[in-house]
């Protein structure tokens, strides 16, 4: 399938397909090659664009203050996309969250997957993510990385070898790549007030796809997505954690297309 790819303010981005517009936004511990599974099956029926969020992947480091959600608007618009589906994961689905409160006419139908949440604060896995934490300070990356992967990828309740080995090191190569780059939150701002009080005020098609292995602050945050975004769907994907899509693609890609095509009926 034909792509193209490109830059615009700094972020790279690569757009296939035709129809409605679709976005793909990834996770914070790694870049746009999270959607290699779901980009050309996507664009066999939607205006796909996945893109790299600024800092991360390839596209290029902040110099002055931004937001993400102000990003995506800005990237749209360069794309001539006046309302597209968002479909983000972690991070990804954060910002997507955001975007559609800030700018709820842009926006034809939200897929938060194993979302983050503006202005929630995890409880849980404390004391791993306080490792891990101290592996990246002191600068053992190759123990950071391997943490992450614990925490995120494995998820609180499986051992490293119950997970798809190949799933794994994807999830490590990028995660790698992004630990190698410079931290960008000095230059963030952030969606004020934030979304964890707003969640009623969005009001368009919502589906919230989580893994059942995943940590326990995401599905509490799907919990509340179902509960106070009307009319909210919930999908879950058994056996995988944090980053479903690549643990179970052909799974994922159905709930996805079966969620957007209902839609159009």
């Amino acid at each position: 399938m034909d792509s193209t790819t490109g830059f615009f303010n700094g972020l790279y981005y690569e757009v296939a397909g035709e129809g409605q517009p679709l976005v793909l936004i990834h996770g914070g511990l790694v870049n746009s090659g999270l959607w290699d599974d779901q980009f050309e099956v996507f664009a066999e029926q939607y205006r796909t664009v996945r893109y790299d969020v600024r800092g991360f992947g390839k596209s290029l480091s902040p110099s002055a203050y931004f937001s993400n959600h102000g990003d995506l608007r800005d990237l749209l618009d360069f794309l001539g996309f006046k309302r597209a589906c968002v479909l983000g994961l972690s991070l990804g689905g954060a910002i997507a969250i955001d975007f559609t409160l800030t700018y709820p006419d842009r926006v034809a139908a939200l897929i938060p997957v194993a979302a983050g949440l503006s202005g929630y604060h995890a409880t849980t896995n404390t004391a791993l993510r306080d490792e891990l934490n101290a592996a990246y300070e002191r600068g053992d990356k190759e123990r950071a990385v391997e943490l992450s992967l614990q925490m995120w990828t494995d998820g609180p309740q499986r051992k490293p070898d119950q997970v798809d080995p190949a799933a794994r090191e994807r999830i490590r190569m990028m995660t790698v790549h992004t630990f190698d780059l410079p931290d960008v939150d000095h230059w963030l701002q952030s969606l004020e007030p934030p979304a964890l009080d707003r969640l009623a005020e969005i009001h368009v098609p919502t589906l919230f796809i989580v893994g059942d292995q995943d940590m326990a602050d995401i599905l509490k945050i799907g919990d509340l997505i179902v509960t106070q975004v009307p009319g909210a769907k919930r999908a879950i994907i058994p056996g995988t954690a944090h980053h479903l899509n690549v643990e179970r693609p052909a799974e994922f890609n159905r709930i996805v297309l079966e969620f957007l095509n209902s839609l159009s009926r």
